[in-house]
């Protein structure tokens, strides 16, 4: 016999709430499971991928490295990442609207919100240099190839022609000396170097001296931010369906770039070097606050995006199943493209005569000038770096969708009202204009010295604080008083939070979620007051005491530790009449 007061509990709704519904028909759901789960991977799969986890992996022991990477995966990644996808999808609310559980930390969600400006502001400039290289591989020869350019200066020298070693100032008759002029690089400079920091940027010599805005850049920021409003235009609705591009297609060219990378000579040398493991290296506390950073970056923890997209999840998706996937695929990806980014590396070293490591770099270093150079080598050079830069497009596009839309749902949950319902595309034409705004300076020549500063801070330990931080207001303050914890990690579950997030309160299923319903339908949780007096009560009543035990049909609603995140389905009615 299931009590009268459990029987609205079954669909995950909880007392005095309206049964739940799979679809929000007010809010709008994904129009299907691969739109959610291709958009995850695009959000996650970003440039962090290609330029960041190549360089820290061979800097940090090489193959070494994949194990406190994986470990920092297991324990931290997949957990919290599971935990956010549940959290907005049973709330189906923005970073903002789901701390309604627990209003003093909704701090939590604006710090959230915070990290996506910052990080929605200098990535859009990454995808307008981007842009920009695109547009400049459409010739015969890359402007980058030479050194018979207008920018160039006389250290230049170009791998190509040796008649250019320092810009035409040596004969044409020393190239046997190619490589040992090569090695010292206090003396030469790429034409690729010069290109992207003579040309492209017109680099000033101190953060502080702004210059003049690069007109090009400028265009070409407005260009992608005028391409990401365009595709979230109806919200989910529409980057749904542009993901089954944006998401794929980087693998089509991550495929044909290593295809053609594994054929050069020199790329074995290039990928040993990728993967050689240095043991000693995982005794070294840096090497695993890099794996711990590179994984709270690259899966999108602690910025919004992933509790934003879940919202739009039907209630009962199994997002237990889609957090497994989406964090192996993020990873695999990463491991995937340091193999494509190594084996053209190897290839450029071998033809300069130097240690790989001489041309090895990251970040916009590694996207905008050592791999770009390596390109020239190649036959049909333009065409190679017409697939890289438009890869590097997508890559970008992806994460920036899910950045823009992270901000435009909290705004729009956290007002609520129908009338901003329906006037959202406004809201987020309004967001793009201030992104666009905001990032004028950041086109400027002293532009690039700002997006690293950002890069290197915005988005680093601020994430960590933030997910422990999380962490402790879902398991201690909102679920404290569920007894949700199986018995086996009870006495872990303090040391170990990591580890006992990994059955989260809100795995077990929503309808056991306390409190009772806001405005909007969404539990509320205890006052501070009731919990410290709950906390009291424990440390200092004597046994037996205390509030009487719970009514008898509370114990129907507890579900096995196996339970997925989803609520069971709601019974038939004439399993409700027999009941």
């Amino acid at each position: 016999m299931v009590g009268k007061g459990a029987k609205g509990m079954l669909n995950g709704a909880v007392p005095n709430e309206a049964t739940k519904r799979d679809q929000n028909l007010k809010r709008g759901n994904w129009g299907n499971q691969i739109e959610f789960v291709l958009t995850s991977v695009g959000y996650a799969v970003g440039l962090g991928n290609v330029w960041r986890f190549p360089y820290l992996c061979y800097r940090n022991g090489g193959g070494a490295f994949m194990f406190p990477y994986f470990i920092m995966l297991i324990f931290c990644g997949i957990p919290l990442f599971f935990m956010e996808l549940s959290f907005g999808q049973f709330a189906s609310q923005g970073c903002l609207g789901v701390w309604r559980i627990s209003p003093m930390f909704k701090g939590v969600g604006y710090g959230m919100m915070v990290v996506s400006t910052y990080i929605g502001i200098y990535y859009n400039v990454v995808i307008c240099i981007a842009f920009y290289y695109f547009f400049s591989s459409m010739t015969h020869v890359l402007p980058w190839a030479y050194c018979n350019n207008p920018w160039n200066t006389r250290d230049c020298a170009g791998v190509l022609d040796a008649s250019n070693l320092t810009n035409g100032s040596r004969p044409a008759t020393l190239p046997s000396n190619l490589s040992h002029l090569l090695n010292h690089s206090l003396q030469r400079t790429s034409p690729s170097e010069e290109y992207w920091r003579l040309y492209v940027l017109k680099l000033s010599d101190d953060i502080g001296n702004f210059g003049e805005v690069r007109l090009p850049l400028l265009g070409c920021l407005g260009v992608s931010w005028v391409v990401v409003f365009l595709c979230l235009i109806r919200g989910v609705k529409s980057s749904g369906k542009v993901v089954y591009f944006t998401a794929t297609f980087p693998y089509v060219v991550l495929t044909i770039l290593f295809v053609r990378g594994v054929t050069l000579e020199g790329a074995f040398t290039g990928i040993m070097y990728y993967l050689t493991p240095q043991w000693d290296k995982i005794l070294e506390a840096k090497v695993w606050g890099d794996a711990a950073s590179q994984i709270f970056y690259s899966l999108g923890c602690a910025w919004g995006g992933l509790i934003t997209m879940a919202s739009y999840n039907k209630f009962h998706n199994n997002c237990y199943r889609d957090s497994v996937i989406i964090s192996i695929t993020n990873c695999a990806t990463s491991v995937y493209a340091g193999f494509v980014i190594f084996s053209i590396l190897g290839f450029m070293a071998s033809h300069l005569g130097v240690d790989v490591s001489r041309v090895a770099d990251h970040g916009p270093g590694l996207a905008f000038v050592a791999y770009p150079e390596a390109l020239t080598l190649l036959p049909i050079s333009p065409l190679w770096s017409l697939l890289f830069f438009f890869m590097l497009i997508l890559l970008g596009l992806g994460t920036q969708f899910c950045l823009l839309e992270t901000l435009v749902t909290a705004i729009v949950d956290e007002v609520g009202n129908e009338w901003i319902l329906q006037k959202k595309t406004y809201v987020t034409l309004g967001v793009a204009v201030a992104g666009f705004l905001l990032g004028i300076p950041l086109t400027s020549q002293a532009g690039i010295y700002w997006l690293l500063l950002m890069d290197n801070y915005a988005a680093s330990f601020s994430l960590v604080v933030i997910s422990c931080i999380m962490c402790v207001a879902i398991m201690y303050i909102y679920g404290e008083h569920l007894s949700l914890r199986p018995p086996v990690t009870r006495p872990l579950a303090r040391p170990l939070c990591p580890v006992d997030l990994l059955t989260p309160p809100l795995s077990r299923a929503p309808e056991l979620l306390p409190g009772h319903p806001d405005d909007a339908g969404l539990p509320t949780a205890p006052l501070l007051s009731d919990l410290l007096a709950l906390r009291l009560s424990r440390h200092h009543l004597p046994p037996g005491s205390g509030p009487p035990p719970p009514p008898p049909e509370s114990s129907s609603l507890r579900v096995a530790p196996g339970a997925e995140c989803a609520p069971p389905p709601a019974p038939t009615a004439r399993g409700s009449d027999e009941a």
